[in-house]
C-alpha cells in the first residue's frame, strides 16, 4: 500500500488525485503529513511541499514526476495519447497548467496574502505582483491556442493534461479574485467552454469538491485567527532551528 502525502487545497496534490480517480487506483491512501508546513517537515520532505507519494519509505517528491511514476506501473487505463505527437500535446498542455498558470498564481497569492490574510494586498501594488498577475493573464491567452475544443484538453477522453489543468484553473479563480485581478478566464472562449465543460467529468468533479473544501477551510482558519497563530507558531519555530544550526 502506497501513500500520497497531499492536502485538499494543494492544487499539484489534487492534479495527482485527479490521475488516481481516472484511472481507478485503489491501493493508495492519502494522508495529511505530520507536522504539515512547519521545519519538521521539510526534514524529513526538504522540498517542503506536497504531493509526495511514499512507497515503503522511499519518497518521491514533485507532482509531475509522481504522474509519470504512476502512468508507468500502471498502464491502463492511459492517460497518455495514442502517438507520440498527441502525447507530446498532452504534456505541453499539462506543463502550461503546472508551471505557467499554477507556479504563478501560487507566488502571486503567497505574495499577496490572497489566501492567507484577512485584507490581501493588491496584486497591482509592486512590480512583482504585477508581472504574475500579467503572467497569469498571458498565459491563459496561450492556453487558448493550445486547448482542445471538445470538453477534454485533448482528444475525447480525460488525460493527464485535464489533471494539471482542473487544479489550476481552479487557483487561479480562487486567487486572482481576492488581490484586485479580473479572473480572466471568461475572455479566453476556449479556455471558458472547457473550464464549463470539464467540471461535469465525475473524476474532475471529484477533486473540486476537495478543492473547494480545502478553499473553505482556509477561510475558516483566516477568519478565526487561526491561520495568524499558525503562521506565527511557524516562524519561531523557523527562527530556533536557525539558531540551532
Amino acid at each position: 500500500m502506497m501513500k500520497l502525502y497531499s492536502a485538499d487545497l494543494s492544487p499539484y496534490s489534487a492534479r495527482v488525485r485527479m490521475q488516481i480517480y481516472a484511472k481507478g487506483i485503489s491501493d493508495i491512501v492519502f494522508e495529511l503529513p505530520d507536522h504539515w508546513g512547519m521545519p519538521k517537515f521539510r526534514e524529513r520532505f526538504p522540498i517542503g511541499r506536497v504531493p509526495v507519494l511514499d512507497i515503503e519509505g522511499d519518497m518521491i517528491p514533485e507532482s509531475e514526476v509522481i504522474a509519470e511514476y504512476l502512468e508507468e506501473i500502471y498502464p491502463e487505463p492511459s492517460l497518455l495519447g495514442a502517438s507520440p505527437r498527441e502525447t507530446a500535446r498532452i504534456r505541453t498542455l499539462a506543463r502550461i497548467g503546472d508551471i505557467h498558470l499554477m507556479n504563478n498564481t501560487f507566488m502571486l497569492g503567497r505574495l499577496t496574502g490572497a489566501l492567507s490574510r484577512r485584507t490581501p494586498s493588491a496584486a497591482r501594488d509592486n512590480a512583482v505582483t504585477d508581472q504574475l498577475a500579467g503572467e497569469v493573464t498571458k498565459n491563459l491567452k496561450a492556453l487558448d491556442t493550445f486547448i482542445g475544443a471538445g470538453g477534454f484538453a485533448c482528444g475525447d477522453r480525460i488525460t493527464l493534461a485535464d489533471c494539471a489543468l482542473v487544479p489550476a484553473l481552479f487557483i487561479v479563480e480562487a486567487v486572482l479574485p481576492p488581490a484586485g485581478v479580473d479572473t480572466p478566464i471568461a475572455a479566453n472562449a476556449k479556455v471558458a467552454a472547457y473550464w464549463a465543460a470539464i467540471q461535469k467529468n465525475e473524476h474532475a468533479a471529484r477533486v473540486l469538491v476537495e478543492l473547494h473544501r480545502g478553499l473553505e477551510e482556509r477561510r475558516e482558519r483566516i477568519r478565526s485567527g487561526e491561520l495568524d497563530r499558525f503562521i506565527a507558531a511557524r516562524t519561531a519555530a523557523e527562527k530556533e532551528a536557525a539558531a540551532q544550526a
